[in-house]
């Protein structure tokens, strides 16, 4: 160690939100002591998060992100803020007859998941971090170097900090800053489409169903949201073409509402925006390597999803669950953290699957973007036919519900 650095427990974590916290919480419970670095100035707003109209950005959490954040006592308090429980999911093309749906009874399952703010999620897990003595959490702190030390690596923040711990974990977001200091490559892809967010009202209640339509350019998601126990409101995530996104972003909210009503066909009747649109580039990245010896990239720090499914959280929160179990196993047995032999075991569990959904949803964004008749028939077929296959409807509902491969212990 250089003499200005200062060991910072064995874990320091950068980035704050959703999937650093979370693995925070779940190293910070078996007491490793964990210094997370949040480049926020200021903690979340605990008392507004889930109260009045909600917030834009929300994440789809399946039944195994939820087991996880139950076993780190998390829901209990989302829960009584605002999670919305969806049990169905409508599926179609808007340039043809396709359809396809999915209800919870038919994958054995009490629900298919739960639309969240990403701001309620924030504050539950920084809540719970509050509470861990071996947890430090650092706001302010911006990372701005990175080099390798005696012992693991030393960051160098920018109020001229340095510090050091035998692992270091990236979960600083898809542009990553910590993982272009360590030289690790990323394969971008550009879908060529925005995500327009906002939040509606709609004239007919959803049901507890969460909705997707194929556009010509670009799926539109309504996802269920309960407000004050009024279940006619939605979130909306629409993907498509910049210079749509732009226009849709500077339209008044009488316009807005219509464009939607419209581009939904009035599925749930009239529509209105109680909020701006709020507009975000929609990239696809997935680095080459998840870990170097004392660095692991975990969620969007590793891999970037178009929403097309609602699995980026959900991926990321696996990471943490999975990194965090292969690090306790390491330190029952005496093995650093920062091993990079120990550390490819989690890179090995975690990289195939990551890459496996992001094809996934990159073919599926081809296939309905697609414009020549054959393809829009056979997609209509498609679609058609899953929905008359009770084992391949169940076998889909399973995946998308996170039931994939060996799940760590904590999401069991």
């Amino acid at each position: 160690m250089s003499e200005e650095a200062v060991r910072a427990g064995e874990v320091i974590i950068v980035g704050g939100g959703m999937v650093g916290a979370t693995l925070a919480c779940l190293l910070g419970e078996a007491g490793v002591d964990v210094t997370l670095l949040d480049a926020r100035p200021t903690p979340l707003d605990a008392e507004g998060a889930g109260r009045g109209l909600p917030e834009r950005r929300v994440s789809a959490l399946t039944p195994v992100s939820q087991r996880l954040l139950e076993g780190l006592g998390a829901w209990e308090w989302m829960r009584e803020r605002r999670v919305t429980p969806y049990y169905g999911m409508r599926v179609w093309d808007a340039e043809g007859t396709g359809e396809v749906g999915f209800s919870a009874e038919e994958a054995g399952l009490p629900v298919l998941g739960h639309i969240v703010e990403n701001a309620v999620v924030g504050a539950a897990l920084e809540a719970r971090l509050a509470r861990l003595p071996t947890v430090t959490h650092r706001l302010g702190a911006r990372v701005t170097g990175l080099a390798a030390g005696p012992v693991g690596r030393e960051l160098a923040l920018a109020d001229g900090e340095r510090l050091t711990a035998p692992l270091i974990v990236a979960a600083d977001g898809a542009r990553s800053p910590l993982r272009e200091l360590a030289g690790i490559e990323v394969t971008a892809h550009d879908t060529g489409q925005v995500a327009v967010v906002t939040t509606v009202r709609t004239a007919e209640p959803h049901g507890g169903v969460a909705r997707q339509a194929f556009l010509a350019d670009g799926p539109l998601a309504f996802l269920p949201l309960t407000v004050e126990h009024d279940d006619h409101y939605c979130s909306i995530v629409w993907s498509t073409t910049p210079q749509a996104a732009e226009r849709l972003c500077n339209l008044s909210a009488e316009a807005l509402g219509a464009a939607l009503t419209t581009a939904f066909a009035g599925r749930l009747g009239k529509v209105e925006a109680v909020d701006g649109g709020q507009a975000v580039p929609l990239t696809q990245r997935h680095a080459e390597r998840y870990v170097l010896p004392g660095l692991a990239l975990v969620g969007d720090a590793a891999h970037s999803i178009h929403p097309l499914a609602g699995q980026g959280v959900n991926l990321g929160l696996m990471d943490a669950a999975v990194l965090a179990e292969e690090l306790l196993t390491a330190r029952r047995r005496g093995i650093e953290g920062g091993s990079l032999a120990w550390l490819e075991r989690y890179a090995r569990r975690r990289r195939g699957d990551n890459a496996a959904m992001l094809k996934l949803m990159d073919g599926f964004r081809l296939l309905f973007g697609a414009r020549h008749p054959a393809l829009t028939l056979a997609r209509n077929i498609g679609l058609s036919g899953v929905d008359r296959l009770s084992p391949l409807k169940r076998l889909l509902m399973q995946q998308a519900a996170g039931r994939r491969g060996r799940l760590p212990v904590s999401c069991r």
